[in-house]
């Protein structure tokens, strides 16, 4: 039976292929290397925008060449910039990898904590002490680790610590970034057990360029042509990084995609990337927000400035990568981090409905009303951000269940001005309601508070401790998915699709199983 089974297989292979059993298929050869780019804060309405101020051989040739998917999204909300990298990594959401944001709050100490904080491995150049512990899933790079034995090498580069470790993954040979403090190319002891000195020999060959640099318009047009209409006419601009913040300055401005450049090509020329028949992976950050973070009027030239030398770091890096690897042996694969930073403005002026909710008070209000209800005591033990956190010792001492703590707040809070939502953990543990399921998908239980507020748009959010507040918008920023080389067939496509399809689409490309919580198809 095994026999005749066999047999009627063959026989249907060889009908399928009209009797040519002599003719071989052609099969695509998995790449030699996969670049694997994430823009921080890209935007298709900037990148159209900017585009009669491109050359011909970076977003042109991506996007006129590549698989363009033209309308992308990320499966969760709320988004920055290290719950997005390491979605891309990981092929799913905070609710699996664990990486809610850039920081969340120690549910133990009560502090906040940095996403790749971890005091157990030092530095190398750089005082910070880091890991990709946090993130309780695999990445690309690391089944790509485990499916070679090893053999595959794997880096992540770029200006920030946290996009560069949470894309490197566990596995990965190294993640270098740009430090805070002395602006040297830097890494953690837990990738380099000993001193990488290709590392040292690069920021000794550009020691002194950040202080040395001074930031003026690419060109005559990117120094005159404005795609913004407000503010009036636009001064060229200059700027050099000389004060105290000058490396955060520079991390956050046009000229740092440069240097990220010349690192990625430094690290696939020193460690022979794309050299066998083994795959690499390198994974690459490169910035496009707005300079040191300001609101975009206060600095219009120098975003499409950043735009239009983005656009020249691209074409460097893929002219350079196809010279050395071949332009059928290496894949790159690019999108945003999905988020923009949102600049505070003044809805009253212009009497836009608006008002401010204030955090603490709010956490105050609740703890008073449980009082009401149950007697005086410290039910609520902190707040972070738009949540609250309640003390469970207290409520288990006073005998109230948990679940009923909390619709009790959710039926206090939805009557304060402001509050456009409340969702309380076991709603977003339990339910199966599609409205809120890219809220669901933001939250992780041991990361997350007991309850989460959602602040009506057009509200400032203001932490009365810290001063810190700004602005709830509930507004979509348009970004691209593009695919390009390796054989890639040129396409744009309109169809909605997600982030998290990403790398099982990089994972079917090298042959290798998806990141073991990703449950998303291949985009192709």
């Amino acid at each position: 039976m095994k026999y005749r089974y066999i047999s009627l297989t063959l026989l249907a292979a060889f009908s399928a292929t009209g009797g040519k059993a002599d003719v071989p298929q052609a099969v695509q050869s998995a790449p030699k290397l996969v670049v694997n780019i994430a823009i921080d804060q890209l935007r298709t309405d900037y990148l159209e925008a900017f585009a009669p101020l491109y050359g011909t051989e970076g977003f042109r040739l991506l996007l006129t060449k590549g698989k363009v998917y033209e309308n992308a999204s990320y499966p969760f909300s709320p988004i920055d910039r290290a719950s997005a990298i390491a979605a891309i990594a990981s092929g799913t959401t905070p609710y699996y990898n664990s990486i809610v944001g850039t920081q969340w709050l120690d549910k133990e100490t009560l502090r906040p904590v940095f996403c790749v904080d971890d005091s157990k491995y030092g530095g190398y150049l750089t005082q910070d002490c880091s890991s990709p512990k946090n993130l309780l899933t695999s990445t690309i790079g690391d089944e790509l680790k485990v499916a070679t034995g090893g053999a595959a090498i794997v880096y992540a580069v770029a200006p920030f610590r946290d996009a560069a470790v949470l894309s490197a993954g566990h596995a990965a040979d190294g993640a270098l970034w740009i430090d805070d403090d002395n602006g040297y190319w830097c890494s953690s002891n837990y990738y380099f057990k000993s001193n990488p000195s290709w590392i040292q020999a690069f920021n000794n060959l550009h020691a002194g360029d950040i202080e040395e640099s001074q930031w003026t318009p690419a060109n005559q047009l990117s120094g005159n042509f404005s795609y913004f209409m407000g503010g009036g006419a636009q001064k060229p601009f200059k700027h050099t990084f000389d004060s105290d913040r000058r490396y955060r300055e520079f991390k956050a401005s046009g000229l740092v995609n440069a240097s990220v450049t010349d690192m990625a090509l430094q690290c696939v020329a020193t460690n022979a990337m794309g050299t066998d028949n083994v795959t690499d992976l390198l994974n690459i950050t490169y910035y496009a927000g707005n300079f040191d973070h300001k609101a975009v009027t206060e600095c219009q030239m120098e975003i499409q400035d950043t735009y239009v030398r983005l656009d020249r770091e691209i074409a460097r890096l893929v002219k350079e990568l196809e010279r050395k690897v071949g332009a059928q042996h290496v894949l790159f694969v690019i999108t945003s981090t999905g988020y923009y930073d949102e600049e505070n403005a003044d809805y009253a002026k212009y009497n836009i409905p608006t008002g401010t909710y204030y955090v603490n008070r709010t956490a105050n209000l609740l703890n008073m009303y449980f009082g009401a209800l149950w007697g005086p005591a410290q039910y609520v033990e902190t707040c972070f951000g738009t949540q609250i956190f309640l003390d469970h010792k207290q409520l288990e001492q006073k005998r109230i269940n948990v679940s009923k703590a909390t619709e009790r707040a959710q039926e206090f809070l939805t009557q304060i001005s402001g509050v456009r939502n409340v969702y309380t953990s076991q709603q977003l543990l339990s339910s199966g309601n599609q409205h809120i399921y890219k809220i669901r998908n933001g939250y992780n239980p041991e990361r997350n508070g007991d309850i989460l507020i959602e602040v009506a748009p057009g509200w400032q959010v203001l932490n009365e401790t810290n001063l810190k507040s700004h602005l709830s918008r509930a507004s979509f920023t348009q970004f691209p998915i593009i695919i390009y080389g390796a054989g890639t067939k040129a396409e744009r496509l309109p169809d909605h699709v997600t982030t998290d399809r990403i790398a099982p689409t990089i994972s079917k490309a090298i042959r290798i199983r998806a990141p073991n919580a990703c449950s998303a198809e291949p985009l192709f």
